[in-house]
């Protein structure tokens, strides 16, 4: 195990805490502030869209060559963050632009209001669930206030953002391809904080792999985190992590780790005699003790999935693994009963709720998967996935675009575009509403009536076109207690507020898709922009309507 200097390390802890909390130790002794060892945590002001956003320069033109309003650069971040994948060209806009402009905000930020951009991080990360913009923010985060040679935050937005096992290394890439191999106190100790989190035995067979570029053990190497003392079996593990990395042929299990004896074991078996001890009796019972992930399997058996193997793999699988691969699982001719089985868990309420996954999974499956025998338990899973959409009481207006800027992806890995995305959410806001006009808009405007599920809504929109916003409103409101818009908010020639024939007092909530610079409305105390969709999005009406404002802005 690589070796290092722990009085060093001491030394520069202790600077760090004194950089970091002024007076919390001093010549040896401690003063009031001691926190007995605990490492502080700032208060966090908690998000929801910043508020209502200041206007700079009216009359602007957005891509649409339409009327723009210049958002207030914290609200030009929230929603360009929160709706942002990194390496993603959106219509109007190139990846690497995107991508600039997201990082030039994040580091500007992280020095004018580093509390503010932390709980932005965190809401990306553990809400939105936004994996590598998160990161690279993080990354820039730390970086800006090192550089402004400012103290405190960074430790705990590094902290903040990892939340999945491959996480650290995938920063530590990040930075080291940026900024190179020298890493700040914080950064470091932030990766710790995670390491210890994080590192599990079955993590470590399902993430520290070859395919990744940094490590288990190249973590360890560069961070030097000390175990959690509340987890005995976590030195060896970390010793064990190393040696995999640097002598993976002679590398043992700990004594006592049966869930990585198991998995050594059956790396031993001859390649030969693997498929037989798959397939045989007792093979689901022995892939399940040995850790053995679906991804790994086709390595260790050097074949195929048939389907025999799939229906030895499946009893380990989770649901959102099961939802990916239902296409696989009908090429591969898995039988009706197990079928039935995996469409079972993926309709069960308790495993969508854990999944934390948005509707749109669902949908994308639903279209990506051929065969019927999954149809009713995808749509009972969205149907589970919406449970939080709140019914709004009164009569609500609810405008989805479906103009051809909404039509690109807003990842290469997902087949759903932005317009059906919009279309799930509006559709499931008006199908629980009280009373709900549902509109679909772009050159003109059509309503559309919500037929008995979602999925069979969804059938009835399509693409309309340009993007005539204030037509639409115009049209469309008549009275309506709230009009609630979902779009990328670039609509076309208007001559002013699309928002206009809406009494001020009513409020109107637009959902941002895009995160473009500019937006379509004026801001005002009744006019609400947000970035991306989720349930916990659609919470903030009836709370911003009661005035629960402290609520909300945790929840948002």
């Amino acid at each position: 195990m690589t070796r290092f200097n722990r009085q060093r390390t001491k030394a520069d802890t202790r600077a760090e805490i004194q950089r970091e909390l002024p007076g919390l130790t001093r010549r040896g002794r401690s003063f009031p502030l001691a926190t007995d060892g605990l490492w502080p945590v700032p208060e966090i002001r908690h998000l929801r869209s910043p508020p209502p956003p200041v206007v700079r320069r009216r009359g602007v033109a957005n891509h649409q060559g339409g009327t723009g309003y210049v958002r207030e650069p914290k609200s030009e971040l929230f929603l360009l963050a929160v709706s942002h994948l990194s390496g993603q060209a959106s219509f109007y806009e190139s990846a690497a632009d995107r991508d600039e402009r997201y990082l030039r905000l994040i580091r500007e930020h992280a020095v004018s209001d580093p509390g503010w951009t932390l709980g932005l991080l965190r809401r990306m990360r553990a809400e939105a669930h936004i994996r590598t913009a998160a990161l690279a923010g993080a990354v820039e985060f730390v970086h800006a206030r090192a550089a402004a040679g400012a103290a405190g935050y960074s430790r705990q937005a590094v902290d903040a953002v990892l939340q999945r096992p491959d996480e650290p290394g995938e920063l530590l890439s990040h930075w080291i391809t940026r900024y190179g191999r020298r890493l700040p106190q914080p950064l470091r100790r932030g990766i710790g904080d995670a390491v210890r989190r994080l590192y599990t035995g079955r993590a470590l067979l399902k993430y520290d792999t070859p395919s990744h570029a940094v490590r288990f053990g190249d973590v360890l190497e560069l961070t030097h985190p000390a175990p959690d003392p509340a987890k005995p079996w976590q030195g060896p593990l970390f010793r064990y992590a190393l040696d995999r990395r640097h002598h993976p042929d002679r590398a043992l299990p700990p004594a006592g780790e049966h869930l990585l004896s198991a998995h050594h074991a059956l790396l031993g078996v001859p390649p030969a005699d693997r498929r037989a001890l798959v397939t045989g009796p007792g093979g689901a019972r022995r892939l399940a003790e040995a850790g053995m992930t679906w991804e790994a399997l086709a390595g260790w058996l050097q074949g195929p999935l048939d389907a025999a193997v799939w229906e030895a793999v499946i009893p380990s699988m989770g649901p959102m693994a099961l939802v990916r691969n239902l296409r696989t699982l009908d090429q591969a001719g898995v039988r009706d009963e197990v079928a039935a089985e995996v469409a079972r868990r993926i309709a069960d309420p308790e495993e969508v709720r854990r999944s934390r996954q948005f509707p749109f999974r669902f949908l994308a499956a639903h279209r990506a998967a051929p065969s019927p025998r999954w149809a009713e338990a995808l749509e009972t899973a969205l149907g589970h996935s919406l449970a939080r959409v709140p019914a709004l009481p009164g009569r609500t207006l609810v405008l989805v675009d479906r103009s051809d800027s909404m039509f690109d992806l807003p990842s290469a890995r997902t087949r759903l575009n932005r317009a059906d995305t919009a279309a799930v959410f509006g559709t499931a806001l008006a199908m629980r509403a009280e009373r709900a006009d549902l509109v679909q808009f772009g050159s003109g405007s059509w309503p559309v009536v919500p037929g008995p599920s979602v999925l069979e809504t969804l059938g009835h929109f399509r693409a309309l076109g340009g993007t005539r916003t204030a037509a639409a409103v115009l049209k469309r409101y008549r009275e309506h207690d709230r009009v609630v818009v979902v779009t990328d908010e670039q609509a076309g020639r208007s001559g002013g507020d699309p928002f206009a024939p809406v009494p001020a007092a009513v409020p109107v909530y637009t959902w941002n898709l895009a995160g473009y610079a500019t937006g379509h409305t004026a801001p005002g105390p009744h006019r609400h922009t947000f970035g991306g969709l989720s349930d916990a999005s659609f919470a903030l009406i009836p709370l911003l309507e009661s005035g629960d404002h402290v609520a909300g802005a945790a929840l948002a």
